[in-house]
């Protein structure tokens, strides 16, 4: 599957390219609509690292929507990742710990030598981490842009219980609430309304895409109308919207008694008047982050940016309807599972693997009434017993939310969406692909959530305690097969380029294929017929039924 490229650029970006190369030790100029930037060229592209989109959510911006960056005066050196946001620590996911707030900056990856006079396809992208972690540095667009001739955009967004917060004397002013790293993908997502072309890209082809929680946020401006017209493609790797994950969101009811919990453990007191408000915000950004489990909303139905739960929005088809690319990994939990070991114990000879009575604890508490019929733990039993395979985390991976059921959900959200707009569905099946976590006794990771990353940002490896492996030759060719499918999808809306591939168009009935499976040595498909009868689906549908 070779990428399909247009073949022009706006001559305004090559001008500004060409006065670059006057400035003997200057990297690539682009003037925006705030003021100039000057990146550096590696691997292969332009890079336009930490470029601020927002005022720093500061004083009084803490907890109100994104604001529009002043302009600045003289050239803004674009040549390094900005600092991250605030966060804790997920083992070698993410991190390192901080309470820093000033974070909204976005990086732009464009090609060194496009092509002449019409502009380019962007690719926005939101990173995973459950709105709770998470960071921009890592994921490299620079082969996204050089191989597909596209602009890719990596944006930051505020987390946990600085992005995402809910309180009845903050929701009350009379601003835009509770769903604030929300409103930093859309200030973000209107920056490159403003400013894309500067770098050659096109507003009006713009593909935002996300995985994991960022997967969740591409649902969320799916169903979103303030969303409307900022984008006009979509990628969901590992959690658009669906009966397991995403499909139903808090209520402001609940988020605000969360916020007074919050209030309340802060010093700030159970009250619902400015003078609490005025306390919240003049709290220390690290006593914030020490209290952040106990405040973050996670996304809320807010009325106005969410009017309707996104699973219930999408069925009655009050969506943005755009096409759509969506998928998992074939072992999403495994992931869980390995962070579960890695945090086993402070000492690394310590960690341990699952165990069989684990497994049985596990199945026994979590399939339980009243969130689960009785007896649905002896059917899950039944259905994944630890003779069937090789080990107790295997048998997790399979029978957790995560697992099976998470994976036969993403089918039924196929289902929904494939009679309303074109849906290219996937598995990621390499089971080989590099681990980013240390060795771990017994650790198994197959095609773990995350595995894909790092097959479309090369090297991406987590955080900073993340271990980095390149590619083997097999799944260099893969990943030049998914990045070659992702452009092209960026350019025309179909994996394939014009015309014709070897990704199929998601169709719901059994016989025909419909899922493109992701592997090494070559790409293959799987019918629904065949992903129902790998992942049980029969059995998960009538656990997890549609609204």
């Amino acid at each position: 599957m070779a990428p399909y490229r247009k073949l022009s650029l706006p001559l305004m970006f090559l001008a500004m390219l060409t006065a670059a190369s006057a400035h003997a030790d200057a990297g690539p100029r682009v003037t925006t609509a705030e003021g100039t930037v000057e990146g550096v060229i590696a691997n292969g592209a332009n890079q336009f690292l930490g470029i601020p989109y927002a005022e720093p959510p500061v004083g009084n911006l803490r907890w109100r929507p994104a604001v529009l960056h002043a302009p600045w005066k003289g050239v803004l050196k674009a040549i390094a990742y900005a600092p991250i946001c605030a966060q804790g620590s997920l083992g070698p996911f993410s991190g390192p710990p901080n309470s820093n707030e000033d974070c909204l900056y976005l990086n732009v990856f464009t090609p060194i030598n496009p092509p002449a006079r019409e502009k380019l396809p962007v690719i926005f992208w939101i990173y995973g981490g459950g709105d709770s972690w998470g960071e921009t540095p890592g994921y490299d667009g620079s082969k996204l842009a050089a191989q597909g001739n596209t602009v890719v955009v990596t944006v930051g967004y505020r987390l946990n219980v600085f992005g995402f917060f809910a309180h009845p004397a903050i929701d009350k002013e009379g601003h835009l609430a509770v769903n604030y790293g929300l409103t930093d993908q859309l200030a973000g997502l209107r920056w490159v309304q403003r400013n894309i072309g500067y770098f050659g890209g096109d507003k009006n082809n713009v593909t935002i895409s996300g995985q994991s929680v960022g997967a969740e946020d591409v649902g969320m401006h799916m169903v979103s109308p303030l969303a409307k017209g900022l984008f006009h493609k979509a990628i969901c790797m590992s959690a658009c919207p669906s009966t397991v994950f995403g499909g139903t969101i808090s209520t402001m009811a609940a988020a605000e008694t969360k916020g007074i919990t919050f209030s309340v453990a802060a010093g700030c007191g159970a009250g619902t008047d400015a003078t609490t408000a005025k306390c919240l915000r003049s709290l220390p950004a690290a006593q914030v982050e020490a209290l952040a489990g106990s405040g973050s909303s996670g996304i809320v139905m807010d009325g106005t940016m969410l009017p309707n739960q996104p699973l219930i929005a999408l069925i009655q088809g009050q969506f943005n309807h755009v096409p759509l690319m969506n998928g998992n990994t074939r072992d999403e939990e495994n992931f869980f599972l390995g962070l579960t070991e890695y945090n086993s114990s402070t000492v690394n000879a310590d960690r341990t693997p699952p165990t069989a009575a684990q497994y049985l604890n596990f199945v026994n508490t979590f399939y339980v009434p009243p969130t689960y019929p009785a007896g649905t733990a002896a059917r899950v039993l039944a259905r994944y017993p630890l003779s069937a395979y090789p080990s107790p985390q295997l048998a997790w991976n399979a029978a957790a939310k995560n697992g099976d059921s998470f994976l036969c959900a993403g089918q039924q959200t196929d289902r929904v969406l494939a009679s309303q707009i074109p849906v290219y569905a996937y598995e990621f099946d390499d089971r080989t692909a590099p681990s980013y976590f240390p060795q771990m006794p017994g650790f198994v990771p197959l095609a773990y959530h995350t595995a894909d990353l790092q097959y479309v940002f090369p090297l991406w490896h987590g955080g900073p305690t993340g271990i980095e492996h390149p590619l083997n030759r097999e799944q260099e060719m893969l990943s030049d097969e998914l990045v070659a499918a992702w452009t092209n999808f960026a350019w025309t809306g179909n994996p394939n380029g014009h015309g014709s591939g070897s990704w199929p168009l998601y169709q719901g009935n059994a016989g025909s294929p419909a899922f493109l499976s992701e592997e090494t040595p070559a790409l293959s498909t799987l019918t629904n017929a065949q992903y129902s009868s790998r992942h049980m689906c029969n059995f998960w549908d009538a656990l997890y039924p549609l609204p």
